[in-house]
């Protein structure tokens, strides 16, 4: 079996369930699972950067569902530095806890405090899903990230001649990378005509640029991170896929930039 039918064979099951949180289910029950997303991908990530230690593991995932839920639901003004101040406290009594190897230590302490923060930008799409017609506005900030990651794949593999970045992901193509954009925006130009009629279409248009050119830079810093710590995949949860960690890559930036694009750039506006 190619790996192409093993990857549509390993999510397509999925998709109603994922389909009915967004748009048919209880707001909770949307939450939820965008917590058990992040406490996978959290799980994934302290695994690469803790690979024999188990609490440090267990302190990051607990850390990133913590962080997300408080900013979703705690109202405090003050909440977010008293968050920031506790991810560096935690940060440094685990690393203390957990000091070898000593020539690593700055590395994982610094991956403590960061990735809560990295795998926690997935909690955008909890906050974009509060928006009016949320389940559409969180299909496009899907849309933006994996139709680009499938645009890229097919345009590289039927054009990609020049290497878009070879040290870091040797398969991918300068060739592949515009097909990722040009599909980015032909997504959110087909939503603009679809499910979200209230988002304007040059809005829509410089939306699908700006999101689908750094979610392929979220992909590439994946890559990057991964290569950093040995290892193919975050995770194997997903036949032909990967880890989650891996399925979110772009996903973390696409969803964080759209939740911006709909706080500073209101689509109304």
């Amino acid at each position: 079996m190619s790996n192409t039918a093993v990857r549509l064979l390993a999510v397509v099951p999925l998709i109603p369930l994922i389909l009915w949180l967004m748009f048919g289910a209880p707001p909770w029950a949307f939450v939820i699972l965008v917590c058990l997303a992040l406490a996978i991908a959290s799980g994934e990530l302290m695994t690469m950067v803790f690979p024999d230690h188990r609490l440090p593991r267990v302190y990051g995932v607990l850390a990133t569902v913590g962080l997300a839920l408080g900013l979703r639901f705690v109202t405090a003004p003050l909440f977010l530095p008293t968050a920031l101040v506790g991810l560096v406290l935690g940060a440094v009594l685990v690393s203390l806890m957990y000091p070898t190897p000593i020539e690593a230590a700055a590395a994982r302490t610094g991956w403590l405090i960061a990735g809560p923060i990295y795998v926690g930008l997935l909690s955008s799409l909890m906050f974009v899903h509060r928006l009016p017609h949320g389940g559409a506005w969180v299909m496009l900030t899907m849309l933006l990230a994996w139709l680009s990651d499938t645009g890229a794949y097919f345009a590289g593999k039927a054009f990609g001649k020049r290497k878009l970045y070879p040290l870091i992901s040797p398969k991918k193509t300068r060739e592949g990378a515009v097909g990722g954009l040009l599909a980015s925006v032909a997504s959110a130009v087909g939503m603009h005509f679809t499910l979200l009629p209230e988002l304007p279409l040059l809005h829509a248009i410089g939306l699908g640029v700006v999101a689908g050119a750094f979610g392929q830079l979220g992909d590439l810093f994946a890559s990057l991170l991964k290569r950093s710590t040995g290892v193919k995949d975050s995770g194997k949860i997903l036949p032909g896929h990967g880890g989650i960690l891996d399925r979110i890559d772009a996903l973390l930036i696409t969803g964080a930039l759209t939740w911006l694009y709909t706080v500073w750039l209101p689509p109304a506006a």
